[in-house]
């Protein structure tokens, strides 16, 4: 493959899925193997932000048999360890990548929510009532080095939030931040929110909450006000590698549990792209 033809997989996790022991039931164990079977197979893990700069040609890499990390939600599992109620202790993220040698670049790129009330709503709903995604270790974690913090929303649009959204908005769905109200909404309000706790320019990248990307968001708005607002790049869920020809507004992720759910199906999937 030459230079011109590169393509980097993008794997996502959630840290929240903790549903038992197994691989396809706990993404914290899937990570672990996921990051073993990449290193022994001679993939290099590399930062997001390398991938979105090669797209944009602001770099220029050797990103072959490159792939890079991303998970989203954002909660205190993706860099410390828990007692995760009813499962034990459950290494972090950042522990297993730490842990994980032969990779210099590892690095891994939190895409966050940024409302303080939706997060609330969704620790109390959601998970377990522990304060998992309170936003405490946004900032060490930036300045470790091996975290990376994005822009998931302003609350995810997710249904704890009962109150309709901007000109009615109805819940539960990405698809629906269709004009520029709801897009101020969802996504100025989270990256100035960002900025104003990390530092401007701290948080380029978006991920799609649910992976719905709607075409008011792909082809108008984020053209028109992407980088005024310090955003380079936005990340789906529709799997594929990112390549020369992706589009910068809506590059595609492959999801642990939607795209792969076992160590062969992952070894498959590299497989594919080698």
């Amino acid at each position: 493959m030459s230079a011109r033809d590169w393509q980097v997989p993008v794997l996502t996790y959630h840290a929240s899925t903790v549903g038992g022991p197994d691989y396809a039931g706990n993404d914290h164990v899937a990570f672990a193997s996921d990051l073993e079977t990449a290193t022994r197979l001679g993939w290099r893990i590399v930062p997001l932000q390398w991938v979105v700069e090669q797209r944009l040609g602001l770099a220029d890499r050797d990103l072959h048999r490159c792939l890079a990390l991303s998970c989203d939600d954002g909660t205190v599992l993706d860099v410390r360890d828990v007692d995760y109620p009813g499962q034990g202790r459950q290494p972090s993220f950042l522990t297993l990548l730490e842990a994980t040698g032969g990779q210099p670049d590892r690095h891994l790129t939190c895409f966050v929510i940024a409302s303080p009330e939706a997060r609330a709503r969704m620790d109390r709903d959601c998970l377990h009532g522990l304060d998992w995604m309170g936003e405490h270790w946004w900032a060490p974690a930036l300045a470790g080095g091996r975290i990376g913090i994005g822009n998931h929303s302003w609350d995810h649009n997710h249904p704890v939030m009962h109150e309709l959204g901007p000109g009615n908005m109805p819940r539960g769905d990405f698809h629906v931040v269709d004009d520029d109200p709801r897009a101020d909404y969802e996504i100025r309000q989270a990256a100035d929110y960002l900025a104003a706790r990390l530092g401007q320019g701290a948080c380029p990248l978006f991920a799609y909450p649910y992976g719905h990307a709607p075409d008011f968001l792909v082809r108008d708005w984020f053209p028109r006000h992407g980088a005024g607002l310090g955003l380079q790049a936005a990340f789906g869920t529709q799997g594929g590698a990112v390549g020369p020809g992706s589009d910068p507004w809506h590059l595609p992720r492959y999801v642990c549990g939607l795209h792969w759910s076992s160590p062969a199906q992952f070894e498959a999937l590299l497989a594919g792209l080698a």
